[in-house]
């Protein structure tokens, strides 16, 4: 999305990086205005910056269900996403350093509610809910001194190493997300009844829990992701109040020549935590 460089009585520079963020946040939420293959796929699939986006087809499938999942879970997942501000950062920056997109943090949302201490009735457990056979195929240590599992840095790894081999199975991260609630044999046996690898076809041979599962992931995107739309639209807005000019030169006595050129000082701005920061370039 091109984004024109903003003139006030003078140039003025609008951060880069926000202007990335901004790109990122409006990419995720509106493929269809998005003029790249990607969105003429059939579930959910990374742009070339590695980034989540559903396809319009999807979304309009799951759509009665995303909006009463979000009607009735919107004040959980706020205070969710305040309480563990820092756990969000960590583990996205993982999941990147991983290859994998940074909105699967979705999935521990749904999974444990971001809680280290999560064990389900079956043995899953950990913010990833991981079982311990795959647990320990994945190479982590589950001892009666240890469980790597509540080790957020070893199995945030692990969940990736899991989901990018699932991935590279299905070719699609709808069903990656499907395999990883139910097994590959199972996304495996639903792709064969349905004779279609589209989620929107398949689903119903999934058990009901696997693609509801999906469907919640789905949900939770839409809602983190529109939410960080708004706050960089808030910080956008506040950094174009923000922009400073070059100082104008100061009046020069009628008997001092005019300079040749205007030297302008540029003010680069950036932002630490919630202010602006204003600094002049030499």
């Amino acid at each position: 999305m091109n984004r024109s460089i903003l003139y006030f009585m003078g140039v003025c520079l609008l951060p880069l990086a926000l202007l990335q963020q901004a790109r990122a946040a409006v990419g995720v939420l509106q493929p269809q205005n998005r003029q790249s293959a990607e969105v003429q796929t059939t579930g959910i699939q990374a742009t070339e910056a590695n980034a989540l986006i559903v396809a319009p087809a999807v979304q309009a499938a799951v759509q009665p269900f995303t909006d009463l999942y979000i009607a009735e879970h919107a004040q959980f997942l706020n205070n969710l996403k305040k309480q563990q501000a820092n756990g969000f950062v960590l583990i996205r920056n993982l999941l990147e350093k991983e290859g994998v997109p940074a909105e699967l943090v979705y999935i521990a949302v749904i999974e444990s509610k971001m809680k280290n201490s999560a064990t389900s009735y079956a043995g899953a457990a950990g913010i990833w809910q991981l079982m311990p056979a795959t647990a320990k195929k994945l190479g982590l240590k589950i001892t009666t001194k240890e469980d790597q599992r509540r080790n957020i840095y070893k199995s945030t790894e692990a969940a990736a190493k899991y989901l990018n081999n699932l991935y590279n199975e299905f070719d699609d991260w709808l069903l990656a997300i499907a395999a990883y609630n139910c097994g590959a044999g199972n996304v495996h046996k639903a792709i064969k009844k349905a004779g279609s690898r589209d989620f929107r076809n398949l689903q119903s041979f999934l058990p009901k829990e696997s693609r509801e599962h999906v469907k919640r992931f789905i949900a939770v995107l839409f809602y983190y992701e529109e939410q960080t739309r708004k706050d960089t639209i808030k910080q956008t807005e506040h950094a174009q109040q923000s922009l400073v000019v070059a100082e104008k030169p100061k009046q020069l006595p009628t008997d001092t020549p005019a300079p040749r050129e205007l030297q302008v000082r540029w003010i680069l701005i950036t932002q630490q935590e919630d202010d602006w920061i204003l600094i002049p370039r030499k």
